[in-house]
């Protein structure tokens, strides 16, 4: 089988990472492009980078998902066979802080990668949204049929806005996209500005955390590499246009319009905030000095995927247990991050 290629953006990002070093093992030839932004450390996202290079397969690019021209002529010179987009000014907090970041990078990037896809089609587009997007929903768990409409943050409005954009182009010239929405991924080489880093951190530090709505929140933590599995096997799994023979899927997100389907990707197993803290005590030895405080606004108070659909296009998916995956967090902050930080 001949060498294909991807398109990754966001390859500097935590999740980019892994899965730009999922596909370089699979032999793909890897295009990763990162803007390397200052939202947080940008040591840390040099690392990672300077770790993929160590691949043949892998070709760095720095830029902007924004600048003109740039993703088009990337497309045309690589013409990759699949686009994974994976670059976004993340964080729901700081939306609130920094809204027109989340316009450039997000609707503007997001938009350019489209037109630069329209320009050189890949064979399949995959796409990052966001548990976020279901936004104010109070039925669980979360299933992608349900509708989204009442976003909470501007961060998850932007990633309903891509979801919204990716239909029309999907739709008008026949581009197929999976829409990913991740719910809360954690792990090794993670973002400093998600709660499992900060508690690390602190807890090293002889810091006490802050704990939002009284550690009554409960996500559904899912870790990295369950994660990327995910995404790998997705790869493979392209929508259909309608009219081409779909299979029948029960509660498909396929559009019966375009060629466009949303995917949670999830552990389907919520856990309260209290025993994700109680589990890094338990991987550090240490008891956490807990600083109690309100609801955060724009966040929710529960997230929960349904994994149905995602079952029935890939089989299930690996679950990392949240004590094992917390555990290998600790040991790559001791040995990796910590010393250098």
């Amino acid at each position: 089988m001949a060498q294909r290629t991807a398109l990754v953006t966001g390859t500097a990002g935590f999740i980019g990472y892994h899965t730009a070093r999922r596909l370089l093992d699979d032999g793909f030839k890897v295009i990763g492009l990162d803007a390397m932004t200052d939202y947080y450390d940008v040591t840390l996202k040099q690392r990672r980078h300077q770790r993929l290079m160590q691949s043949e397969g892998f070709t760095a690019v720095e830029a902007r998902l924004e600048e003109p021209g740039r993703l088009e002529a990337l497309m045309a010179e690589h013409t990759p066979e699949v686009v994974i987009h994976l670059a976004a000014q993340a964080g729901v907090r700081y939306s609130i802080e920094a809204p027109e970041s989340y316009v450039e990078a997000n609707l503007i990037g997001t938009f350019r990668l489209l037109e630069a896809a329209r320009a050189h089609p890949p064979q399949h587009m995959l796409m990052a949204s966001t548990s976020s997007a279901y936004g104010a929903n109070t039925e669980m768990p979360y299933a992608e049929t349900d509708r989204a409409d009442h976003q909470m943050s501007f961060y998850a409005a932007t990633k309903k806005a891509n979801e919204a954009m990716a239909h029309s182009y999907a739709h008008l010239y026949g581009l197929p996209i999976t829409m990913f929405r991740f719910f809360t991924v954690y792990g090794p080489w993670g973002r400093p500005d998600m709660a499992l880093f900060k508690f690390v951190k602190a807890i090293r530090g002889g810091q006490p955390i802050d704990v939002y709505n009284h550690g009554k929140m409960r996500r559904d933590f899912t870790y990295i590499t369950d994660l990327v599995e995910g995404i790998r096997r997705l790869i493979e799994a392209a929508p259909q246009a309608p009219g081409e023979g779909r299979a029948e899927i029960a509660h498909d997100s396929v559009s019966p319009v375009a060629p466009w389907r949303v995917v949670n990707i999830g552990n389907a197993a919520p856990v309260e905030l209290g025993e994700f803290i109680a589990s890094i005590e338990r991987a550090l030895g240490e008891t956490a000095e807990k600083n109690l405080m309100e609801m955060q606004p724009g966040d929710v108070p529960a997230t929960w995927a349904d994994t149905g659909l995602l079952n029935a296009l890939v089989g299930q998916l690996p679950q990392t247990s949240l004590d094992e995956g917390v555990k290998a967090f600790v040991s790559w902050y001791d040995a990796d991050y910590a010393p250098t930080n």
